[in-house]
């Protein structure tokens, strides 16, 4: 009987964890310069929203929306130019009203699993073109890219969550705020 009820649990409990130990990592990713970054963004993320590289979206900035997924301080210290502050953990989805939604809507957070998440409602809620941008803002920094103050204006600094977590915006012109 004993030897029944944890057999019983071994198929439950393996039957549960291995299928979410079984991500799959697509093999072509959007270009990240640093490998050990890469390694944790994949580790991280499910790959459930459509990724889209720094270089892509330089190339099509002003034909899609951007949003950023990460808490308003954040967004208030730097963001991408153009990006309008959607937020994470209770998302202004007021701000996608008058948004068709056939619109291609890029999200970014710091590394990507914020963005992904909120990708994930936002595929939910019927929107077709929805993109995570892959190593979020650390990596467009990364890559010399400019961000800007809650005023507009170009600055050398980005939140970076915490301590820990910034150690992967390498990009040394620009300062850590946490």
């Amino acid at each position: 009987m004993l030897r029944k009820i944890f057999l019983s649990m071994w198929v439950l409990i393996l039957g549960i964890y291995v299928p979410a130990c079984a991500q799959t990592i697509p093999e072509k990713r959007p270009e990240i310069n640093n490998p050990a970054f890469d390694k944790k963004i994949s580790q991280l993320i499910r790959f459930s929203v459509p990724t889209i590289g720094v270089e892509e979206l330089k190339n099509i900035q002003r034909e899609v929306l951007i949003f950023d997924a990460r808490n308003k301080e954040e967004f208030d210290v730097s963001h991408l130019p153009g990006a309008v502050f959607l937020g994470y953990n209770q998302p202004n989805w007021s701000v996608l009203d008058s948004v068709p939604k056939d619109t291609p809507i890029v999200l970014y957070c710091s590394i990507g699993y914020r963005s992904e998440k909120v990708g994930e409602q936002l595929l939910k809620k019927g929107f077709t073109q929805v993109f995570n941008l892959y190593g979020s803002i650390f990596e467009w920094v990364n890559q010399g890219n400019p961000v800007v103050d809650a005023s507009g204006q170009a600055v050398n600094q980005v939140h970076t969550y915490n301590a820990d977590w910034g150690k992967w915006m390498e990009n040394a012109v620009m300062k850590k705020v946490w």
